[in-house]
C-alpha cells in the first residue's frame, strides 16, 4: 500500500470500530456506568490499571472493584475510614492484589486532596507535544504516601522506557472528544495531538505488519516510533488509530 492508501485504510478501520458497539466488548464500559466527572476519572484510572490479560477477566474484576467502592468511586476515595479498606484485601487481578488496591485508594485520595486531582497533574506537567513526562510525575505523586515497594510496578514510568500502555489508554479515554460516544472528552485543556498510543500486543503487531513500527520490543522507544508514524496521518488526533490497529488485531486477526 502507498502511504495515501494506508491512511485511507486506517481511517476506514478507525471509523468502523470507534462507535458505541465497541463499548460492550471493552473495559471502557466500566466508567460509562458513571456520570460524575470524578467518578468517571477514578473508575477509568482503576480499570485501566488492571487492564492486562484476558479482556473478560479485566471487565469482571473491574466490576468487582466498583462494588468494593460502593459504586461511588470518588466519594469512597475521599471519605473512606480505615475500617472500610478491610474488604479490599479480597481483591485480586493477576499480580494486582488487595494491598495494591488499598495503596491506590490512598494515593488517589492524596492526589485529589493535594494535587488538584488526576486532571490537575496532567494539566500541570503536560509538555508541548507529549504527556509522557506527566505520566512519570503522576507515578511520583501517587507514591508520595507510605506504600509497599511492590505496588510501584503497577504504575508504569515512560522515563524508565515503559510504553505505559494502560495509562496511555486512560488518557485516550479522558482527552479524546465524546463525538462518537466512546471516549469521554472530559479534559479539555489537553490537546488530542499530545496523546500516545496504548501500545500492546495487538497494536504493536499490527503496527509492524503495516510497516509503521520496526522496533521489536513494546517499550517507550517503540511507542515514540509508532506515535511519529501515526501523527503523519493525523497530527491532531493520532490516537484515533488505536481503534484501527486494535480492531485489526483483536477482532479481525489481521
Amino acid at each position: 500500500m502507498t502511504k495515501k492508501e494506508l491512511k485511507e485504510f486506517l481511517d476506514q478501520k478507525a471509523a468502523l470500530y470507534n462507535n458505541t458497539d465497541f463499548i460492550s466488548t471493552d473495559p471502557i464500559q466500566i466508567p460509562h456506568q458513571f456520570s460524575l466527572k470524578e467518578d468517571i476519572e477514578i473508575a477509568s484510572f482503576l480499570t485501566a490499571s488492571i487492564a492486562w490479560g484476558n479482556r473478560k477477566s479485566i471487565i469482571t474484576n473491574a466490576k468487582k472493584l466498583m462494588l468494593l467502592l460502593d459504586e461511588s468511586p470518588h466519594d469512597f476515595i475521599m471519605n473512606h475510614e480505615d475500617s472500610d479498606l478491610d474488604k479490599m484485601q479480597s481483591f485480586v487481578h493477576r499480580t494486582f492484589n488487595g494491598l495494591d488496591l488499598i495503596t491506590f485508594i490512598k494515593g488517589l485520595k492524596h492526589i485529589y486532596s493535594n494535587h488538584a486531582g488526576l486532571e490537575g497533574i496532567f494539566n500541570k506537567y503536560q509538555e508541548k507535544d507529549s504527556l509522557q513526562f506527566a505520566i512519570h510525575k503522576l507515578k511520583e505523586h501517587i507514591f508520595e504516601i507510605e506504600h509497599l515497594p511492590r505496588t510501584q510496578k503497577h504504575v508504569s514510568d515512560p522515563l524508565k522506557n515503559s510504553a505505559a500502555k494502560r495509562i496511555n489508554m486512560f488518557l485516550r479515554w479522558m482527552v479524546r472528544p465524546n463525538n462518537t460516544g466512546v471516549d469521554f472528552g472530559l479534559w479539555q485543556h489537553i490537546s488530542t495531538s499530545k496523546l500516545s498510543m496504548p501500545l500492546d500486543v495487538h497494536t504493536g503487531n499490527i503496527g509492524r505488519k503495516l510497516g509503521l513500527l520496526t522496533r521489536k520490543q513494546n517499550d517507550a522507544k517503540a511507542l515514540k516510533e509508532l506515535d511519529q508514524a501515526l501523527r503523519k496521518f493525523d497530527p491532531q488526533d493520532p490516537v484515533k488509530y488505536d481503534f484501527a490497529l486494535f480492531g485489526l488485531g483483536a477482532f479481525e486477526k489481521f
